[in-house]
């Protein structure tokens, strides 16, 4: 008994496809309607091997024959198949078969709910496959969804061909059904055809998406006043109750953030008012001045306005 054997509940009417193995034989079936049940070894069968112990080989009509010749894939089918072929009786191998004639530049990515890990990004040239990841049916359930994405090279002057897409999140019921021969590989295994209920990528409709989402995440940056009073009565009023070093510690978070606004929005330069008064503050601001590469120059501004107690910053 192993993972991918449709099996029949034998105190029940359900029958399904294990999932999952577990100590103390049990085991997860997944029945038709996508649901897990759970069940001891000893309380499920393997469809195939019950049915041909009451009617015999020759009259045996398992449910893994009647999948597998339903959706044997057509060699000849010009199309692009997604198969996992064995390498063992737990690992396979993923492939991308394009057994068009046409050539695809192909994108395939996990996704790991708003985020995606890119696992193939080539040119998958007519008939030709390309092996694109490694899978462990023991896992099947952890697999994460796959995204392929799909766009026609046009050599030649030529009818534009649409791009597509295929977002696949496989359940056993439908999976294990897909046996099949894999074209190019001419290997058995489970396959899939990806031109199906495949979704068109519309490319100007991604691309105003996108921007959108660009223009959406920008950062919106106020445009400061030309001129910044640092004094701290003008900051909050609560500065009865700060220390000499909180009122410093706020002062120089408003010129910090300020500066960072002016710089953002383009302006050429920007006065911070510091008054004199002991010199800690502006010192601090030229300190902290001095260390910028983006800034041109910084001065004392002229006596007549502040009384040397403001210095303007010219930006680069």
């Amino acid at each position: 008994m192993n993972i991918g054997d449709r099996v029949r509940l034998l105190h029940g009417n359900e029958e399904g496809v294990i999932t999952k193995i577990s100590s103390g034989g049990r085991v997860e079936v997944e029945i038709e309607d996508g649901f897990s049940i759970p069940a001891l070894k000893s309380e499920v069968v393997v469809i195939s091997a019950a049915e041909g112990q009451y009617f015999g080989p020759g009259d045996t009509k398992s449910s893994t024959d009647i999948i597998s010749k339903s959706s044997t894939t057509d060699a000849n089918e010009k199309s692009v198949f997604l198969s996992y072929i064995p390498l063992n009786d737990k690992d396979h191998s993923v492939y991308l078969c394009n057994n068009s004639e046409r050539d695809f530049l192909v994108m395939a990515s996990e996704l790991y709910g708003d985020n995606r890990q890119t696992i193939f990004s080539e040119m998958l040239p007519g008939k030709s496959a390309k092996k694109i990841a490694e899978k462990s049916i023991q896992n099947f359930e952890d697999w994460p969804p796959l995204l392929l994405q799909f766009f026609p090279i046009h050599k030649k002057i030529e009818k534009s061909l649409a791009s597509f897409e295929r977002k696949i999140k496989f359940k056993a019921s439908a999976f294990f059904k897909s046996k099949g021969n894999a074209p190019i590989l001419n290997k058995s295994g489970y396959v899939f055809k990806m031109s199906e209920s495949s979704k068109e990528i519309d490319i100007k409709q991604l691309n105003e998406d996108l921007n959108a989402k660009d223009q959406l995440n920008q950062p919106q940056f106020q445009k400061p006043p030309k001129e910044i009073d640092l004094h701290i009565e003008q900051l909050t009023k609560d500065h009865p109750f700060m220390s000499n070093s909180e009122m410093l510690r706020l002062q120089m978070e408003t010129f910090e953030k300020n500066l960072n606004y002016a710089i953002a929005s383009g302006m050429d330069e920007i006065t911070f008012i510091h008054g004199i008064g002991n010199g800690v503050l502006r010192k601090e601001i030229h300190k902290y001045l001095s260390q910028l590469e983006n800034i041109k120059y910084f001065q004392d501004t002229q006596k007549s306005r502040f009384g040397y107690g403001a210095t303007l910053v010219r930006i680069s």
